[in-house]
């Protein structure tokens, strides 16, 4: 026997003619099991009696936007005239100005009143009937059935460290209280992350660089528990620029890591983060993969975004979105986090952007099986926000409105005071605040710009050009070893200068002699002598003196 959905009546009160809220309500119900009927705008009290008796919904949501003065009469209007036609059992719940909800609530007939400053956990939990759980039951504390708990929304991610400790925990408990933010993504002073289990040799002279002054495993704990109220936000935390799996095993204990945050190459001599010979970081980086797989556990490879930072052509920002996934899955991973940073590097023209993206995208998705997935998360480019902080809140807003396009399943927002200083608990949450909004107009009919023309034609030129650069890089493999499983490819590659960036030269591990410019909106490299653009192929028959083939395991 086929369960019956419940079903939910939307209707506005009297002549109310403001219907987005309503139908927002609905489209979320729809998504969460419930059928739904709109009565559409100024029924009256009438039209909505009617309403109910051909429907016979099991809840009838009212909204009002106007008058607040005009709550009480409206609603006892209705009541009167459902208890009259025999329908007085039915749930009533009311959506509306904050204003108009305390009048609505004062009534005394709604089962639950909406104000909208709730945010989308919060109807979402009274959709599934878990209002009556404690909040700690309420919010799931993993990634996956989180994620699942809020679509079709996607979860927020916001960074937060302060170079006080005492700071962030109060900031950590004023995020929490906020309910904005689902992830808070912890991030340790430079002296943390290089020498937390060496602690003798940190310079206290670089005591709260770059974030939180983590000393101690309690500083972790207390952390989490400082997150444990409001809607008990996910915590995730940086892998460390060395010791990954002591800090991985730290992590997963104390602060329950939402998923491990890893370099590929990266954290190594390659970026000065670390001293670690770029071969050994390969293969603690890859180790600490494992682990998190091994645990079933997701993971996210802090790859591509770096070379797009250090102004890599496209072509190699796409093929290392490729290569970080291809490598997590080798170890094991079945969840994996793909990290899409738009607005990088700065100056990049918005459709070449999302080009690039979708090229990312294509590549990932097509390793997906039963034992590999993906989850979308999308963020504002780190060096894009203006020094204005007015400009800067209008250039998050538009930067997630065009990151929406990848349909994301999360959102890591970037505070929008980034260029003017490391974010305080308020800057967090307005910032989310700024996105939630940017959802919220465009969680249903998003114009589909990822089919335009212009789009589609640099998506094709970057998934050929990928294929060209994987097919050099399936060279330098060793006979029979697969693409992903072999991490000396990389350090072959980037000391023949395969895989390279501007801001690489005068490394002792790379070759650095890439020249890149923006071109038309898009980071291309140029011919050293004569300046002019070259295609991926051109890059690579001037440095490596031959024509290349194309890969055909990809794409």
């Amino acid at each position: 026997m086929v369960e019956r959905k419940r079903k939910i009546l939307g209707a506005p009160l009297g002549n109310d003619v403001h219907v987005a809220g309503v139908l927002r309500f609905l489209r979320l119900a729809e998504a969460h099991g419930y059928e739904t009927e709109f009565l559409g705008p100024a029924a009256g009290t009438e039209g909505i009696v009617q309403a109910v008796l051909k429907y016979r919904p099991d809840i009838l949501g009212l909204s009002y936007r106007l008058t607040p003065d005009l709550v009480n009469g409206l609603v006892r209007e209705v009541a009167a005239g459902l208890e009259k036609a025999g329908l007085g059992e039915t749930i009533l719940i009311f959506g509306g100005t904050p204003a108009a909800a305390a009048a609505a609530e004062a009534t005394g007939v709604f089962q639950r009143v909406f104000s909208g400053l709730e945010g989308i956990d919060e109807i979402v939990a009274y959709l599934q009937g878990r209002e009556q759980e404690a909040s700690s039951q309420r919010y799931a504390d993993q990634l996956l059935p989180r994620l699942e708990g809020k679509r079709p929304y996607p979860l927020l991610r916001h960074h937060f460290g302060l170079p006080s400790l005492e700071a962030t925990l109060q900031g950590v408990r004023e995020i929490a209280e906020a309910k904005v933010v689902d992830i808070i993504s912890i991030g340790p002073d430079q002296n943390a992350q290089a020498s937390f289990f060496r602690p003798e040799e940190m310079d206290p002279l670089q005591d709260g660089a770059g974030g939180v002054p983590l000393r101690h495993p309690q500083d972790l704990y207390d952390l989490y528990q400082a997150s444990r109220c409001g809607n008990y936000p996910l915590l995730r935390i940086y892998s460390g620029t060395r010791d990954l799996l002591q800090w991985a095993e730290l992590a997963v204990d104390s602060i329950n890591n939402a998923w491990g945050a890893i370099p590929l190459c990266w954290y190594s001599e390659l970026d000065g983060r670390s001293d670690r010979p770029l071969a050994a970081a390969l293969a603690e980086n890859l180790a600490a993969m494992a682990w998190y797989a091994e645990r079933g556990l997701p993971v996210e490879v802090n790859e591509s975004h770096h070379w797009s930072l250090r102004e890599a052509p496209d072509s190699v920002a796409v093929v290392m979105a490729y290569l970080a996934a291809l490598f997590a899955k080798k170890q094991g991973v079945k969840h994996y986090v793909a990290q899409y940073m738009f607005n990088t590097p700065y100056g990049t023209w918005y459709n070449h952007d999302l080009a690039k993206m979708l090229a990312k995208k294509e590549l990932i998705t097509s390793l997906h099986d039963d034992n590999f997935r993906s989850y979308t998360q999308v963020r504002t480019g780190l060096a894009s926000l203006d020094v204005n902080l007015h400009k800067a809140k209008g250039q998050l807003a538009s930067s997630i409105h065009l990151a929406l396009s990848l349909q994301p399943d999360i959102v890591h927002v970037v505070g929008y005071c980034e260029a003017s200083h490391a974010a305080t608990a308020a800057d967090v949450i307005e910032s989310c605040e700024i996105v939630t909004g940017v959802l919220q107009n465009t969680i249903d009919g998003l114009p589909d710009l990822n089919s335009e023309p212009t789009i589609q034609a640099r998506k094709a030129v970057l998934l050929q050009e990928a294929q060209q650069l994987l097919a050099v890089l399936h060279e330098l493999s060793e006979p029979g070893v697969e693409l992903g499983s072999d991490p000396q490819v990389l350090v072959k590659a980037i000391k023949a200068g395969i895989l390279d960036a501007p801001h690489l030269r005068g490394s002792k591990v790379a070759l650095g002699k890439v020249q890149t410019q923006l071109n038309d909106g898009f980071c291309v490299a140029v011919h050293p002598e004569t300046g002019k653009a070259m295609s991926e192929a051109e890059r690579l028959e001037l440095l490596l003196g031959k024509k290349t083939a194309v890969c055909s395991s990809v794409g």
